[in-house]
């Protein structure tokens, strides 16, 4: 009976759900720890975490009181008006990260938009021009709307929709040349990921992240870092760029900023910040409501009292190690790469089989383009668990490739 429960639900939304997604068939029923449930109560140890979003995993106290707590308080009031916990998360994200000013979002995505947006205003105020371009990264990944759409570099994501928003051209990651064979006097903005997610978990070099600095001041165009994945202790720091002290112009973040409750943000220096979006330029009906600051709020509170970010430190080369000893063992692993909790193994071949034989041994992963396991699992991850994912995934490697 409980299998055709999981059968059930699966069938009426894949009758009733757009098919934008080719789901695994589990139905998650609740999470505990690093740990999950499927409605027939089997336990999956979770190294995919949302898509990094739960920093410190299910069924937080702490967590779940605070968003309770702001529940039975007001969810909603609209930007027409302030509110406490949106005040008090814009002040405490403006510490963490170093930056000035903060534009509530609901979502990574959204970000990436308000982010553009501010990158073209201030050209145009410098300038008056309508005809900007953005320079991106090949194999990025900033979201699927219109916006962030145009500055991911996939074109195979790209080509069904046609002419994107604004002109964007594509330089390679780690190589300042490609990124100056674009420039020129209509160039707004370079947008990155210290460490590219979707892309294949490549970390940008520090080198590289310097000379994107010098050329942005040089020229006076904005230097836009997305941490939606990378940021928020992942990488071992705050944020990833806060490791070489290379400040951006405009940053994003989104996923662990809510660990769960669905929130995100741009942020800018006092700069851009006055040289940029003014009332009526851009906005939002439900971004930095009282419950998803609450969350922000709880999510901050967590991450000091609980030293995420030390345990970051603490057990990534511990993982590191692990994935080494995988690549070390199996000819068809042919790199390991990525940095703290965000890392890969790259495959000589589909990942899929791997990750459902995996999956059916009580382990989630995700992807990372056909080939690449991805492992980003919640922030408080401890070295038993490592040591208990990767023996389910030597079994599993081993199994599938044998």
């Amino acid at each position: 009976m409980a299998q055709d429960k999981m059968k059930a639900i699966i069938d009426q939304a894949e009758q009733d759900l757009l098919h934008t997604y080719n789901r695994y068939q589990i139905v998650l029923d609740r999470g505990e720890g690093s740990y999950l449930y499927d409605v027939n109560g089997k336990k999956y140890l979770d190294f995919m975490a949302g898509i990094a979003v739960f920093a410190f995993g299910y069924k937080h106290k702490k967590f779940n009181d605070a968003v309770k707590a702001q529940l039975d308080k007001i969810v909603h009031t609209s930007n027409y008006f302030y509110n406490e916990p949106s005040a008090r998360a814009a002040h405490r994200i403006k510490e963490i990260s170093g930056m000035d000013r903060v534009f509530f979002t609901n979502s990574g995505a959204e970000a990436v938009e308000g982010a553009l947006k501010a990158a073209i205003k201030y050209a145009y105020l410098k300038d008056g021009r309508t005809d900007h371009q953005i320079i991106a990264m090949e194999h990025s990944f900033h979201g699927r709307t219109y916006g962030a759409l145009s500055v991911t570099g996939n074109a195979h994501y790209r080509e069904p929709f046609g002419a994107m928003p604004c002109e964007v051209q594509f330089a390679d990651i780690n190589d300042t040349d490609s990124v100056k064979a674009l420039l020129n006097d209509r160039t707004a903005a370079i947008i990155v990921e210290p460490v590219q997610g979707e892309g294949g978990l490549i970390p940008a070099e520090e080198s590289f992240l310097r000379d994107l600095r010098a050329i942005c001041d040089e020229k006076d165009i904005l230097l836009i870092f997305d941490e939606i994945q990378c940021g928020m202790g992942r990488t071992g720091s705050m944020f990833a760029w806060q490791k070489f002290g290379i400040k951006p112009d405009i940053m994003t973040t989104a996923k662990a900023l809510g660990c769960g409750i669905p929130v995100g943000a741009f942020l800018m220096t006092e700069k851009v910040g006055t040289h940029s979006l003014v009332a009526g330029d851009h906005g939002t009906t439900y971004g930095g409501n009282p419950l998803a600051a609450a969350a922000i709020n709880a999510v901050l509170d967590i991450y000091e009292e609980d030293h995420i970010v030390d345990n970051v430190n603490a057990v990534a080369p511990y993982l590191t190690e692990k994935l080494e000893a995988l690549a070390a063992k199996y000819s068809c692993i042919t790199e390991r790469r990525g940095r703290g909790l965000m890392q890969g193994l790259v495959f000589d071949r589909p990942v899929g089989p791997i990750i459902l034989e995996a999956m059916d041994n009580g382990l989630i992963l995700i992807n990372a383009g056909a080939q690449i396991i991805r492992f980003v699992p919640p922030l408080n991850i401890s070295r038993d668990q490592i040591d208990e994912m990767a023996a389910i995934l030597d079994a599993a490697i081993s199994k599938v490739t044998a």
